[in-house]
């Protein structure tokens, strides 16, 4: 089955073997001044990414606010199985001169398996479509154009990294504004607003590999 005994909250548990038979997620690589890399949850990690999801600016559209250790569990369970991967994101701001901030960690961002998610509910999703979650925790970035930059680049290089990959998707929160520009500003095709369960409504954004490639929602 792929799962683990720690239940995810958006996975889904009955899927198509095409879909459930589907690998990880590609973790694909990026030049600089970014860096990606796979969370650790047994180092400092899931207490960093804690005290993100903290921060005021993330407390509302991510809901997060989980103690280290639920959170440590969850990095663990997504790595056990294949729906998903829990990544951070590194950035050396020297490259928009301010040389004197260095090299940090400055987001979390998930990869997942669209069709073994739940909005693999909302479109005709391929069992080889990814989407991403992002939760930029430096406020240094915010406003200049760095993460849109850097989304634009991520679906470029998830395309390239997997072949079989048909679309990248996006679904933030309704009321994330900043992150539904960046699509817009990417020109990722916004495929409506959808509520997937209660207290939860989202915006369905894709990047296809073929541009006339764009799903229906269902």
């Amino acid at each position: 089955m792929n799962r683990t005994p720690y239940v995810l909250e958006r996975e889904l548990a009955d899927v198509p073997d095409a879909v459930r038979n589907a690998p990880a997620p590609v973790v694909p690589a990026f030049e600089y001044p970014f860096d990606l890399r796979v969370v650790d949850p047994e180092g400092v990690d899931p207490e960093t990414i804690t005290e993100w999801m903290h921060r005021p600016h993330l407390l509302e559209t991510w809901e997060q606010a989980w103690p280290s250790e639920q959170r440590r569990l969850n990095c663990r369970a997504q790595l056990a199985g294949t729906y998903s991967r829990p990544c951070i994101l590194s950035f050396d701001f020297a490259a928009i001169d301010l040389p004197e901030l260095g090299r940090r960690e400055v987001a979390y961002i998930e990869l997942y398996r669209a069709a073994k998610d739940e909005i693999g509910q909302l479109y005709h999703a391929d069992p080889h479509d990814m989407g991403f979650h992002i939760a930029t925790a430096d406020l240094n970035l915010i406003g200049r154009g760095v993460m849109s930059g850097w989304v634009g680049q991520l679906g470029r290089n998830i395309l390239a990294a997997e072949p079989e990959c048909r679309r990248v998707m996006g679904d933030p929160d309704h009321r994330n504004t900043a992150i539904r520009k960046t699509f817009e500003k990417n020109s990722w095709p916004h495929l409506g607003d959808f509520d997937v369960r209660p207290g939860r409504r989202i915006s369905l954004y894709t990047f296809p590999r073929d541009p006339s490639d764009i799903p229906a929602g269902r």
